[in-house]
């Protein structure tokens, strides 16, 4: 029988020594950056954008504490040469008649869009996910989902298609039945269920697409347990799918919360068509900034409402993070 004769691995060859310089070059932050060159180049542009467009712009806030005065110079020379006026803008703000005003559109609005919304999102993602017939389907997914997309310029004559005084077609049904016209754009009575209506009918179908997916993607083995239970399709939907919906549910609602003090500018200003007569009905933090800016030209109080705006938004996303966390952690946002 023939003898095989391997060659004899040194401890040497089979752990190669490694330089202490280059080890140390392999640990080092520059090392870590070296070996994630790639995934670092891909996300480059987007973080160059948030960069320019999102961080920087941050330091503008300082107008928010000064009495800002344009110069021919530029907007950082108008910075440098305005006085401080400490906390005066807030001040204003808040001892202005249009406080309470703009708190009670913009947090009363937000909380029935966030309800609205989280209902009907759920609700049009459960029964869409019944359906069998895999065109209707399609059929229903895209006329609930073409709203979003249309701008609320183009809606806003829609609305008025439908509340103009003279020939809208809810006046004209109002003249049918021998009732008297409503000048609507004058009237805001009803301005409040028209904004509502119209902030859940364009956003539902964007809302539930995430609902949506996470009911496609339940293992049909849990339905196949629960049947073999007993389980009708309601005591399906409740022990099966609403569990699975539960942590992008409480995901979404953190983001909401967080966004809660910010309004669609689109649906509170060019829905109503800028009419007076509304202004008490439709005014919100960000309509309440552009006018100021538009109005008084003041740019000092209007940077000191939006700072307000962002800077309880994130007190009340890290809250309700919190509280997600200490009662369900894999649930929280982080």
């Amino acid at each position: 029988m023939a003898q095989v004769v391997t060659n004899p691995v040194t401890p040497q060859e089979e752990v190669p020594k490694i330089h202490p310089k280059a080890r140390k070059r392999h640990n080092s932050f520059l090392g870590h950056l070296w070996e994630n060159r790639v995934f670092l180049l891909l996300v480059a542009p987007g973080t160059i954008f948030l960069i320019l467009f999102f961080y920087i712009p941050v330091l503008a806030n300082v107008v928010a504490f000064q009495h800002y005065q344009y110069s021919d110079q530029g907007f950082i020379a108008g910075v440098l040469q305005s006085s401080w006026a400490g906390i005066d803008n807030f001040k204003f703000f808040f001892q202005s008649s249009d406080f309470w005003i703009v708190i009670r559109n913009t947090l009363g609005y937000n909380l029935t869009f966030l309800a609205l919304n989280f209902f009907f999102a759920i609700f049009f993602a459960v029964v869409m996910s019944q359906l069998r017939n895999r065109r209707l389907l399609k059929v229903y997914q895209t006329s609930m989902l073409f709203p979003y997309f249309l701008s609320w310029a183009i809606l806003a004559y829609f609305v008025f298609a439908f509340l103009s005084p003279d020939k809208g077609v809810l006046n004209s049904f109002i003249k049918s039945v021998g009732g008297k016209p409503v000048d609507w754009y004058n009237d805001p009575t009803w301005w409040p269920v028209i904004i509502i209506v119209m902030g859940v009918w364009k956003g539902i179908g964007y809302n539930s697409i995430l609902y949506f997916a996470t009911v496609m993607g339940i293992d049909p083995a849990y339905y196949d347990a629960a049947m073999i239970d007993g389980a009708n399709k309601w005591q399906q939907i409740r022990h099966v799918v609403l569990p699975h919906l539960l942590p992008i549910a409480t995901l979404m609602l953190i983001l909401n919360i967080g966004g809660i003090f910010r309004s669609d500018f689109g649906l509170f200003y060019l829905v109503p068509k800028i009419s007076p007569a509304l202004v008490n009905i439709t005014q919100t933090f960000d309509t309440y900034v552009y006018r100021a800016l538009t109005g008084t030209s003041d740019i000092g109080m209007a940077t000191a409402a939006g700072l307000l705006q962002s800077v309880v938004g994130t007190i009340l996303l890290l809250i309700a993070n919190w509280v997600v966390r200490r009662t369900e952690p894999d649930s929280a946002l982080f």
